[in-house]
């Protein structure tokens, strides 16, 4: 039986992964829970993998997967978004979701790092879970490369879904296409006429451009884990 604090974390993290394919902060546990410190966070995380709720992956950087749900949250209809790409695994009980594989066309590769030339050409497709591209538009996948985006759980040669999309949110993960010829993976911003590309890796520095010199490609909907 979980605690309330263990039931609020566990929903907070789902629903972060529902919404960006991604586990989030630490910090950001911390602002929605309203702990003062990360270290009751750190505790509620030993507490839900010690029941078995989640896993953490060993030497990645804030990499959580959801192994199963209290009965009120399978009832929700949850599926969870991040798929380990050349490792099986047996889940502690199977999550009752009915799985649709779907075929994505994988666009090349994405940089998590120093932009790289604008993606362009289908290298070949991929088959995913149909709840990772449930909603309207079409959708990619793009094998990303670089470090800039651990703290967010994304891996050098993961493989992101995208839904190709020209809009973004504050705090959305997506694709930038950045002066019309390099493309990159980062946390979108707007503060005011100015887009802030944000890393999730404290070695590397945010990007401030006009709002002219950045279109918004897609938002990351999914993520892939290859090891």
């Amino acid at each position: 039986m979980l605690t309330r604090k263990q039931m609020e974390l566990l929903d907070f993290i789902r629903q972060r992964m529902d919404r960006d394919g991604v586990p989030p902060s630490f910090d950001e546990m911390k602002e929605a829970l309203e702990l003062r410190s990360k270290s009751g966070i750190h505790r509620l995380i030993t507490a839900l993998e010690e029941r078995g709720f989640i896993r953490r992956l060993a030497h990645r950087a804030r990499a959580i997967e959801i192994v199963k749900l209290p009965e009120a949250m399978e009832r929700q209809g949850f599926a969870p978004r991040v798929i380990e790409g050349n490792r099986p695994r047996t889940p502690a009980r199977a999550l009752p979701v009915r799985i649709e594989a779907l075929d994505v066309p994988v666009m090349g590769k994405i940089a998590a790092g120093i932009p790289i030339e604008a993606i362009q050409n289908i290298t070949h497709h991929i088959a995913v879970p149909g709840s990772m591209v449930s909603g309207r538009g079409e959708h990619y996948a793009l094998t990303v490369e670089g470090d800039s985006m651990i703290d967010a759980g994304i891996n050098d040669g993961d493989t992101v879904i995208i839904r190709e999309q020209s809009t973004a949110e504050n705090g959305d993960i997506v694709v930038a296409l950045v002066d019309n010829n390099e493309a990159t993976l980062k946390r979108f911003r707007r503060k005011g006429s100015m887009i802030s590309l944000e890393a999730a890796n404290p070695a590397y520095e945010t990007r401030i451009l006009p709002e002219g010199h950045v279109k918004v490609q897609g938002r990351l909907v999914g993520l892939i884990r290859n090891y």
